[in-house]
């Protein structure tokens, strides 16, 4: 994987030749997916693209460390593939400045045969299938036992070369949804988490996967991270490592979106330093969308005990209005009682941040609104204090003539809306989308 990368910061562990398994390589360099994904040396690793031989797309390496590694490196990345099929050509051949050859082209490093994963010859011949992996590799290939890909699918490409056993019977129980393993074993490991039938007879459809209790968890999970059922993906605009945009459900003008930290944070003021620099860049990349329609950014987070999950607001107002921004909240902040402290009166947003994740411990609410010149104004919210949820939203409402859309409750679109708004966003983002 390292051949044909620049090496001046590769993880010592990616460049260590033991462990590897050429089957894998050969599979690859065979296949030629736009991502490839593994997490073997147990270290983080974002190869540079590279470009395949006879295909148009590259190819994307991540290498993820274990998940709690005490070196706190990324064990989770969200990545959010178009499909091929939905792609314009000239999309599908683009390729980032930093593209490489493919690792696979260029000159092999000389390894020693005892370092590498040794493999029976007579297993180079086998199918490679999910569930097919383990059994060979164990040397269980007696005919004895079924072929994944043809009880799943009824055919299978190996044929009277197969060394696993094509039974019709067991392909029919499959269509009824029984259990794979169960057919296979005679039992299933995941015994009643399982989402299959255990019984011959058993008819009907996939079953929940997890018990009551689980189910309950399940169904009041996040709406924001990425992995969770509840999410509405549809709404996601760009994904990046640390930070996604994505549409704000009940937009309050059709380009209010939302960066969303990846992770589970329960503010991006608390989030790691490192992250900083992909936020700087979504705001920059905001700021330009924005400015290109004549418009400037307002950004906005509040941060309460009971925050879940992190989102900053941005939302876009016109320029001949941006000068009145700040004034609209100094006079809000008034009729509920507090004033605003400015963290950055020379204005740069940058030095803002820094000082707000210094000046913040975590042990309090707070509100915060940058404004299209950079000025932060921070409001520190006391634990008996009762602030307004939709407080900057509100304000911005009231700023743009639209009290009728203070909630968004009431500006509710359907999906298909909701679809079309986001692609009417990514066509005009794509040129500044950080995550391109």
């Amino acid at each position: 994987m390292v051949n044909g990368a620049d090496t001046s910061n590769v993880p010592p562990q990616v460049l260590d030749p033991q462990g590897y398994d050429p089957v894998v390589a050969e599979l690859v360099a065979e296949i030629k997916p736009r991502y490839h994904i593994a997490g073997t040396k147990g270290v983080f690793y974002a190869r540079e693209p590279y470009v395949n031989d006879s295909s148009p797309h590259v190819t994307r390496f991540i290498g993820l460390a274990n998940v709690g590694n005490k070196d706190k490196q990324k064990f989770i990345h969200a990545i959010s593939p178009t499909p091929a099929s939905t792609m314009s050509s000239a999309d599908i051949h683009v390729k980032p400045p930093n593209t490489t050859v493919s690792p696979y082209l260029a000159p092999a490093k000389s390894v020693p045969v005892e370092d590498t994963t040794k493999r029976p010859a007579e297993n180079t011949d086998l199918q490679y299938w999910r569930y097919d992996v383990k059994r060979q590799r164990q040397g269980q290939t007696n005919g004895s036992l079924l072929c994944f890909k043809y009880t799943s699918s009824g055919s299978c490409p190996r044929g009277s070369k197969c060394n696993f056993r094509h039974d019709e019977e067991a392909r029919e129980h499959c269509q009824r949804n029984v259990c794979f393993d169960f057919l296979n074993k005679g039992k299933c490991e995941k015994g009643p988490e399982c989402r299959y039938a255990h019984s011959l007879s058993e008819e009907g459809a996939v079953r929940d996967a997890k018990p009551r209790s689980d189910r309950r968890r399940v169904e009041s999970s996040c709406w924001f991270c990425l992995s969770s059922p509840d999410v509405e993906s549809h709404l996601v605009i760009s994904i990046g490592d640390g930070y996604y945009c994505a549409l704000a459900k009940g937009p309050l003008v059709p380009d209010h979106v939302l960066v969303i930290p990846v992770e589970h944070f329960p503010n991006t003021v608390m989030m790691p330093v490192e992250s900083e620099a992909e936020l700087r860049r979504y705001k920059n990349a905001l700021g330009k969308y924005y400015e290109k329609q004549g418009k400037a950014a307002v950004y906005f987070e509040w941060v309460s005990q009971q925050s879940r999950h992190a989102n900053l607001q941005a939302v876009p107002v016109a320029l001949s209005k941006a000068a009145s921004v700040k004034k609209i909240f100094h006079l809000a902040a008034q009729r509920l009682g507090f004033e605003f402290s400015v963290v950055n009166p020379d204005g740069d947003a940058n030095q803002g941040r820094e000082l707000l994740r210094s000046q913040y411990d975590g042990k309090s609410g707070l509100f915060y609104v940058e404004l299209p010149e950079g000025t932060l104004l921070l409001h520190m919210i006391d634990s008996s204090e009762k602030f307004p949820a939709q407080f900057g939203r509100e304000v911005l409402a009231g700023l743009l003539s639209m009290a009728d859309r203070a909630d968004w409750r009431n500006c509710k679109l359907s999906k298909e809306e909701e679809i079309q708004m986001v692609a009417d966003f990514k066509q005009g983002f794509s040129e500044f989308d950080p995550a391109e």
